[in-house]
């Protein structure tokens, strides 16, 4: 269904603690400075759904149109999400969304692990009278932008290069790598299961790259570029796993790519996937997480450009994205104001200077660089 003239656009967005300990102090200091992490993921069980913030100051660029939303939070922390059962994971988030639906809400986004867990919102939407989105729609579309951008900063030609997809059997991976089958001209899908990675290689397969599969995630290493977007709660790529001059676009919270990477790695670039400027100079969050002002995730912006388009129905759910309902939700998006918000690695800035000192350094790496595991 769309809105009519007289009804306010609203929306509410769904997080819970990733990063458990600094995401815990964003909203409870002293809970989060002194509680062991251990505790924390126990103690969260136990937590009802929590009113997090109001959203305020979103305004369309086309319209002019200003929305209203707020953020709740479902308590639980990966490790604790992972482990309970998944009806009670589904009573929770439900719990939450009918938090929304009581404010007002009408359209609600799922993030990060809320939108991933047992079939990808599909319950979730059933149970609830509020519409329902993942939001990874756009965060595909986001996910592709910045990888692009990426490689036009690293000197990169995607039409000659080799991308890699790590986690392609899940529903955002399948999807990138699905559209990166179009531009690169060598493309390597990544998962843990030989049988569903190879479906994803015959699907990708009939446009421009030449697609191969693998289970090994040492496979990567012959890549130019690399989009990982698992939902493993550890990371998975290493910094034995890279060779100089890549580039790593990690779309997964948690992260995918380890920390020791940023440290020991200085002739790759790391991005995070998915930040993107929403329009409205009022636009305020009145809650940080992790982003500059003004600034939101993806999954996040489709939530908002679906009630500034006033489409609340079901959007992006279950775990076969559709390439026209990216394409749509990118138009959208785009008219309403939003936009790719510049490139970021582990909660930084990547600025041109930093571009270039990792070019530098892999010029030289690449001449002596072995792999590990070889």
């Amino acid at each position: 269904m769309t809105q009519n003239a007289t009804s306010e656009a609203t929306f509410a967005f769904i997080i819970h603690p990733i990063q458990i300990k600094k995401d815990v102090s964003r909203k409870f200091p002293i809970l989060g400075r002194i509680l062991p992490e251990p505790v924390i993921n126990y103690a969260s069980r136990f937590f009802p759904p929590l009113y997090i913030s109001e959203i305020t100051g979103i305004q369309s660029q086309d319209t002019g149109q200003t929305i209203r939303g707020w953020f709740l939070s479902v308590p639980y922390t990966p490790p604790t999400m992972m482990a309970l059962p998944v009806e009670t994971v589904y009573n929770k988030i439900v719990a939450t969304g009918r938090k929304a639906e009581a404010l007002g809400a009408r359209t609600l986004g799922l993030g990060a692990y809320n939108s991933v867990v047992g079939d990808a919102g599909v319950t979730i939407a059933q149970r609830l009278d509020i519409p329902v989105t993942t939001g990874d729609s756009y965060t595909v579309s986001i996910a592709i932008d910045a990888l692009a951008e990426a490689a036009q900063h690293m000197n990169i030609d995607m039409a000659q290069a080799t991308v890699a997809v790590v986690g392609a059997t899940g529903a955002i991976g399948k999807a990138c790598a699905q559209l990166l089958a179009r531009c690169a001209g060598q493309l390597l899908v990544v998962g843990r299961r030989e049988d569903a990675t190879e479906q994803v290689r015959e699907l990708c397969e009939g446009h421009k790259a030449h697609v191969t599969a693998s289970t090994d995630i040492h496979s990567i290493y012959a890549a130019d570029m690399v989009l990982t977007v698992t939902s493993a709660v550890n990371a998975v790529i290493e910094p034995q796993h890279l060779k100089p001059g890549a580039v790593v676009l990690d779309v997964a919270r948690p992260r995918d790519v380890s920390r020791l990477v940023a440290q020991q790695r200085d002739d790759v670039l790391v991005i995070e996937g998915g930040m993107v400027e929403v329009p409205g100079e009022q636009a305020d969050f009145h809650f940080n997480f992790g982003f500059p002002p003004k600034k939101a995730f993806a999954c996040m912006a489709e939530t908002m450009a679906l009630a500034m388009e006033g489409i609340y129905e079901d959007y992006t759910v279950g775990r076969d994205l559709e390439i026209w309902r990216i394409e749509q939700i990118s138009e959208i998006a785009t008219r309403h104001g939003f936009r790719l918000s510049g490139l970021r690695s582990f909660e930084h800035a990547v600025t041109p200077e930093t571009i270039s000192a990792v070019r530098e350094r892999a010029f030289e790496n690449r001449k002596v660089w072995k792999p590990a595991f070889s």
